[in-house]
């Protein structure tokens, strides 16, 4: 009894989860008793059981001679109960929800983004000053749907001297990175379609996909890139619709595309009509310029986002997409339908930023500074025992390796505690394959007190 107990409980817990997830929506019929006990290798008197517990609760309804069905209203999206149960401390939004709810005095190694006093605050003071003289038109009418004319010329500039040909008018703007991410899955992919990203990667391209009710699959990273034969293993039998990956200073590797991985994933995506995602948000960190599968391979093959948040200011929301024409036009629609236009604000102000040569001056200092702290945070880990597992030529993070027999996420449950939020490795990895290993931001890395409570939280 006690095992058909847990057993039942289990049925009705899967049911619950494809409900929260919204594979089962209301009005949708459940497998018949016999479908369900053959699929989850349970006898059909535990499916009985379970199926009459979720009527009782109201969770489902039986009709008679049709079978059952769920009932009520479709939950809201829980995007948290999307793919298997983890825990809080290994979630994929863990880090950015401790992130950006810490309080004012707690230190945040394991975020991001630069600290506030390290971005170009008097620049983006004039631009604001020399905004408000603005026309009308500028401080309270809709954009076009393309956005700014005079930014995304100077996008097509700057990602010219990266060797990647896009004109003006194949660039549109969006809120963010993040939003360009998510409009590219909504205008690329279906649900159930299958899209591969690198592992470790950047925690919220698993959130934002898992929103989109992609099945994610991931290849390892290494420090020139995805692991090629690995790739092309995993693109020949999985066949994904889309790769997302960042070329330049990986996210959390730090770790940036050589030149014949670069080609090797060029050719296999070619072979397999996969469609590349680069996000390129860090390009602005690196010292010289490493390879663009856009520029390798073109926009038609690849398409290129990025953004300056995390360069010039968080706040200020402008990020944006180069595509090929005929996917430019596509997205436009999208972009009127799911948000109507652009703001000018934004757009108006990273352009100010970025003409009076403060932003060029502004990161040339920035690289310098953080070419310190690298050095700087690498020897304060390897004091406390933690191993850089490549040293990056440039950027903002180490991706370390904890002192054996350390977990990385009870670390940081334990530096919580303590008013530190840290980046435990699993939280980057779809194969939960990090478990010893920790992000660090250099930048967030300066005050001794973060080293001292690293100690700390290491300790059993």
């Amino acid at each position: 009894m006690i095992g058909d107990g847990t057993l039942v409980t289990q049925v009705m817990a899967v049911i619950r989860d494809r409900i929260n997830a919204r594979s089962l929506l209301s009005g949708d019929r459940l497998p018949s008793i016999r479908a369900c006990a053959k699929q989850m290798s349970v006898s059909n008197s535990t499916v009985v059981e379970a199926y009459d517990r979720l009527v009782a609760d109201g969770v489902i309804q039986s009709r008679r001679g049709s079978g059952f069905y769920v009932s009520g209203h479709t939950a809201p999206l829980s995007i948290a109960q999307i793919g298997p149960k983890l825990d809080r401390a290994i979630d994929p939004f863990w880090v950015s929800r401790q992130s950006l709810d810490a309080r004012s005095d707690m230190l945040k190694p394991g975020c991001g983004w630069l600290p506030p006093s390290w971005m170009p605050e008097t620049s983006i003071r004039k631009a604001l000053r020399n905004l408000s003289r603005a026309q009308d038109d500028v401080l309270t009418d809709y954009g076009t749907p393309l956005g700014l004319a005079p930014l995304r010329q100077v996008l097509s500039r700057r990602m010219a001297q990266h060797g990647i040909e896009a004109g003006p008018d194949q660039i549109i703007l969006t809120e963010s990175g993040t939003h360009a991410i998510d409009m590219l899955c909504r205008f690329l992919i279906e649900p159930g379609d299958t899209v591969l990203i690198d592992d470790p990667c950047y925690f919220n391209f698993q959130a934002l996909l898992r929103a989109h009710r992609a099945n994610i699959i991931s290849v390892p990273f290494t420090q020139n890139g995805p692991d090629p034969d690995a790739f092309a293993k995993v693109v020949a039998r999985e066949k994904p619709r889309l790769y997302i990956t960042n070329s330049g200073l990986h996210n959390p590797t730090g770790a940036s595309l050589s030149p014949n991985v670069a080609h090797r994933v060029l050719k296999i995506a070619e072979q397999h009509d996969l469609i590349v995602i680069e996000d390129d948000i860090f390009a602005d960190f690196e010292n010289t310029p490493t390879p663009r599968l856009a520029a390798l391979g073109g926009i038609d093959r690849v398409i290129h986002i990025g953004s300056f948040s995390k360069t010039l200011s968080a706040s200020i929301r402008c990020g944006y997409i180069a595509a090929s024409t005929d996917w430019i036009d596509g997205l436009t629609d999208l972009k009127i339908a799911t948000g109507f236009s652009s703001g000018n604000l934004a757009p108006e102000l990273i352009h100010a930023v970025l003409k009076d040569g403060s932003y060029r001056k502004h990161m040339a200092g920035l690289r310098d500074r953080l070419a310190k702290s690298m050095t700087a945070t690498a020897n304060r880990l390897q004091s406390l025992g933690i191993t850089p597992e490549i040293t990056p030529d440039a950027g903002l993070f180490l991706w370390c390796r904890l002192p054996d027999g350390i977990d990385a996420a009870q670390t940081a449950r334990a530096a919580l505690a303590e008013g530190i939020v840290l980046a435990p490795g699993n939280v980057f990895s779809l194969s939960q394959s990090a478990g010893n290993l920790m992000r660090f931001n250099v930048a967030q890395c300066e005050n001794p007190k973060v080293f001292e409570l690293l100690e700390r939280a290491m300790k059993p």
